[in-house]
């Protein structure tokens, strides 16, 4: 039996995919469950307009988050920290604050999509990656300065 998926299921394939199944398999656990439907001509036509949609979708998302990379390449933030003798920092400076700055300057990005391994514990002048899309990545300057 020959079924498009609906959804990604485990071992079997993607969404979108045409897969070949028993019929048992197919007619009372995939059709049932609405993870496949049968591949009929009309719904093929059905999911390659779909997928079609979807791609002009996921192609707008892309251009609209490339702009925003523009944008916030050139944005330059400052974190003003505590220091105490040899300017050895009090605590650090981790991806929520960095977010917070961003928010000042007026850009509400996620803390999760800021990308450093271990948060900032000394002065300096640092290259922060945000990853804004699976595609799309911009590079914020930040300077880290005793009070």
């Amino acid at each position: 039996m020959k079924l498009i998926l609906t959804e990604s299921v485990h071992s079997l394939g993607n969404i979108g995919e045409i897969v070949d199944v028993s019929n048992g398999y197919g007619r009372n656990f995939l059709m049932l469950t609405k993870k496949a439907i049968p591949a009929t001509p009309g719904n093929m036509k059905m999911l390659q307009g779909k997928l079609k949609q979807q791609l002009a979708l996921e192609a707008k998302t892309v251009e609209q988050t490339s702009e925003l990379a523009k944008i916030l390449e050139e944005v330059s933030l400052t974190a003003v920290v505590q220091v105490g003798e040899e300017d050895r920092m009090f605590g650090s400076v981790t991806q929520q604050h960095i977010a917070d700055l961003l928010k000042e300057k007026g850009y509400e990005i996620d803390r999760r999509k800021i990308r450093i391994d271990e948060p900032i514990k000394a002065l300096g002048i640092y290259t922060i990656p945000i990853a804004l899309h699976a595609r799309v990545e911009a590079n914020v300057k930040l300077w880290v300065v005793k009070e």
